[in-house]
């Protein structure tokens, strides 16, 4: 810096020379002319500048341009620390919207995953319990979860019942039946009204002998005669002495009064789960039809376990209750029947 301030004073100061020379006067122009030319700058000159410089005369200049300098260094110095308070800003932004987008994603994530959670079926909670039913939770489509012994209910593949159609039509054997008047008892299991009898009452089909344990009955019939169901039906348990098992369907259509079910219903316990045991005798074979052809095929239980390999016989003529009958059933039961399962391809015979 000093050095510019002694250039500039050296200048200064030939100027200053240069306009303090006299004018030539106009007739001695060709004297002027022919006049030897100046002489040229040497160190020494620019000596003789600088120490006119350093004179009192030239330190408002150097003042001047020294406090200019200072000026630009502040406003260089002014620049650069808005520029770097700028930069620090956008990159306080930049980490800001950074940070957001992030938010935003961990936000849509576990927005995502509520979505999924409430969309997905909660997954089945294992439980295990021996009440069934007919309707919700605990009914038909849920019999097999319920209870591990009853896993027959949703995996078996010979279930019952099913629509009686496509039957093979061949010479089946008559049935032998050897019921007796006997002593009864009577339970609303809440299920049905189950009716339990004595010994003594036994068919003989196929070669075997099968003893009547209990029968009961459904609303609507479980089973369906190609298609058509009926208004109720009567199923009839035998068991054979290796503990085989028998059921005996009596689809049951509106008509006249039966004997052998006004009889069981003049017998109905008050309460659920009470038994009554009356001190008359019930002829089952009054519930059977005069026809006593029939439908067979291998199926299971209708309830819960749903155990497989049962021997099935279904009437095909129907027997008739009274409406009155029907309508005393339907007020403790509107609906106690398994639906239809799927026939998988099992063979049906059925009399000529």
């Amino acid at each position: 810096m000093r050095n510019l301030i002694a250039l500039f004073a050296c200048s200064l100061a030939i100027s200053t020379a240069g306009a303090n020379d006299p004018p030539a006067a106009a007739s001695s122009g060709a004297k002027a002319a022919a006049k030897p030319a100046a002489k040229p700058i040497t160190a020494d000159t620019i000596k003789l500048a600088a120490l006119a410089a350093s004179k009192p005369a030239a330190a408002p200049l150097a003042k001047e341009a020294a406090s200019q300098a200072l000026s630009e260094a502040d406003a260089e110095a002014e620049l650069s620390a808005k520029i770097a308070a700028r930069l620090a800003v956008m990159r306080a932004n930049q980490a800001a919207r950074l940070a957001a987008a992030a938010k935003a994603r961990k936000a849509s994530v576990s927005r995502r995953e509520a979505i999924v959670a409430i969309t997905q079926a909660p997954p089945a909670r294992p439980f295990h319990s021996e009440h069934w039913s007919y309707e919700g939770e605990t009914g038909p489509a849920n019999w097999g979860k319920i209870n591990s012994a009853w896993s027959k209910c949703g995996t078996g593949t010979r279930q019952s019942p099913i629509d009686l159609r496509d039957g093979m039509k061949v010479d089946l054997e008559q049935i032998t039946f050897d019921y007796k008047p006997s002593g009864f008892s009577v339970v609303d299991n809440g299920h049905t009204v189950q009716v339990t009898v004595g010994g003594g009452n036994f068919i003989t089909v196929q070669n075997r002998s099968y003893e009547l344990q209990q029968f009961h009955f459904h609303r609507p019939s479980e089973e369906r005669v190609n298609g058509k169901g009926f208004e109720m039906v009567v199923h009839m348990h035998h068991k054979d002495p290796e503990g085989r098992l028998a059921v005996l369907a009596v689809l049951l259509e509106r008509g006249k009064q039966n004997n052998m079910i006004q009889t069981v219903w003049n017998n109905l316990p008050l309460e659920k789960l009470d038994v009554v045991n009356p001190n008359v005798v019930l002829d089952v074979a009054e519930v059977l039809p005069q026809r006593r052809d029939y439908f067979t095929f291998m199926g299971s239980l209708t309830t819960p376990p749903c155990n497989e390999g049962v021997l099935w016989l279904v009437m095909k003529q129907p027997m008739q209750a009274s409406p009155a009958q029907m309508a005393l059933f339907s007020r403790m039961y509107p609906l106690n029947a398994r639906p239809i399962q799927a026939s998988s391809g099992r063979m049906i015979k059925e009399s000529n």
